[in-house]
């Protein structure tokens, strides 16, 4: 175990207020996602600003946060959307989405992709066997194909993307197979896609938007760079987050050598989902107990009514979220504290260390007790649609959007009874 000084870990609410979030906590559901539109239409509005010489689409990578308002909100300010199974291109359709303005690319390319395709989705390619695929079942179409550049520079190893150790993307040293396939099917290939994430270094951005712009080289009808996602976002007050506008910079430059020396202006697409939509909710949730160890190596725990049910990156990655009590009896005393959440596991950690995720880590919090708000802040990627909702019987949480301070419903609380409802009994007699 280790701890953390309270200036190195002390935070306040983001969007939220207290009254909110009793609110939410007694009048909707604990827990409950909350959702804020301004900071959506703020982040959204950077993106659309990113850096750029000849065009710019950008593509909301869906699968960070799938929501039906969220993707009807994005649509209506004008970004497309990166797609990462066919369910997904689906669900986007199914809240309204053209499906022109859906880009698939996808470790699994599912049965049925061609009537997708015939209804406008775009499909990115990222193995040879989906080259192969795709120039079966659709020849003469336009596709895309994602690369895997030879490097990547993800946060740890289980969100790096690119490099030899990652499975996303054909391998750079095989574009001649793929084209030849393509060109046997009359496939044009209009579009480069690799995804690398370049965090925050404006050295590191240049030298990965070289190495991915380089493959256009060798597709003379290439009309588009797509260079995918991983924009670091700052949770933590003391992160240090990408800034679009100048350390994604160099990218128009690159662009325009490219231009000089081939005579070719490339259309730019981005793939942002962490920093469109991570610092635009929070997960808040009642503390439901709170416990201690009663060595001098113990500690004083707080266990919520929320975990690892709705936000797993603690778990997986050793992830840090700004946690922040609550309480009903506003109070000025602090307590350190390992938060655990409330799944008969012991994984389920929401104080690890950073990148840690088996290591506890205290965190100077407000006195908490039994009944106070608990609210776990930047909860908006990859803690909704990346949960391990149902398990140990727990239902989804619901999901509310704050707009002009007020609470607005936009997923329900899931009935207990739809957990089961799928599960079949088996013939009379089998035991």
């Amino acid at each position: 175990a280790c701890k953390m000084s309270k200036e190195d870990t002390f935070e306040t609410l983001r969007f939220l207020t207290p009254e909110l979030c009793f609110e939410i906590v007694d009048t909707v559901a604990s827990p409950c996602y909350a959702y804020d539109l301004e900071s959506l239409k703020k982040y959204a509005n950077d993106c659309l600003a990113f850096p750029n010489s000849y065009g710019l689409t950008v593509r909301y990578a869906m699968k960070s946060s799938p929501n039906a308002a969220i993707l009807k909100l994005f649509d209506k300010m004008g970004l497309h959307f990166d797609c990462s199974s066919i369910h997904e291109v689906r669900r986007a359709m199914a809240a309204g989405v053209s499906p022109e303005k859906c880009s698939l690319s996808s470790q699994e390319l599912g049965e049925g992709f061609e009537e997708l395709v015939a209804l406008g989705a775009n499909v990115n390619c990222c193995s040879l066997t989906q080259v192969e695929k795709f120039c079966a079942k659709c020849p003469g179409k336009d596709v895309g194909l994602r690369f895997n550049p030879g490097m990547g520079s993800g946060g740890n190893g289980k969100t790096n993307v690119g490099g030899p150790a990652s499975s996303f993307g054909i391998w750079f040293e095989w574009a001649d197979k793929a084209s030849a396939t393509c060109a046997s099917a009359g496939c044009k290939v209009v579009r480069i896609h690799t995804h690398i994430g370049s965090g925050s270094d404006p050295a590191v951005w240049r030298k990965t938007t070289g190495m991915s712009i380089a493959l256009c080289e060798k597709f003379p009808d290439v009309v588009t760079m797509n260079l995918g996602g991983g924009y670091k976002v700052a949770r933590m007050k003391t992160d240090k987050g990408t800034n679009l506008q100048t350390d994604c910079a160099v990218v128009r430059d690159v662009f325009e050598e490219f231009n000089a020396k081939f005579g070719r202006k490339l259309h730019l697409e981005i793939e942002p989902g962490t920093y469109l939509v991570a610092n635009t909710c929070s997960l808040v949730c009642k503390v439901h107990d709170v416990v201690q160890t009663g060595t001098a190596e113990g500690h004083t725990f707080i266990k919520l009514d929320a975990g690892m049910t709705e936000v797993l990156r603690p778990s997986l990655y050793g992830a840090q979220h700004p946690q922040v009590v609550v309480p009903r009896k506003p109070t000025t005393e602090t307590a350190s504290y390992v938060v655990t959440g409330h799944c008969c596991e012991s994984g389920d950690l929401m104080t690890p260390a950073p990148g840690e995720p088996e290591t506890i880590l205290e965190r100077v919090l407000t006195k908490a007790t039994p009944d106070d708000c608990y609210v776990i802040e930047a909860c908006g990627a990859y803690c909704s649609s990346m949960s391990t909702k149902h398990y140990n019987s727990f239902p989804e949480a619901p999901e509310v959007m704050i707009v002009g301070g007020k609470v607005h419903l936009i997923r329900k609380p899931q009935a207990i009874t739809e957990i089961w409802k799928n599960e079949c009994d088996l013939p009379a007699g089998s035991f």
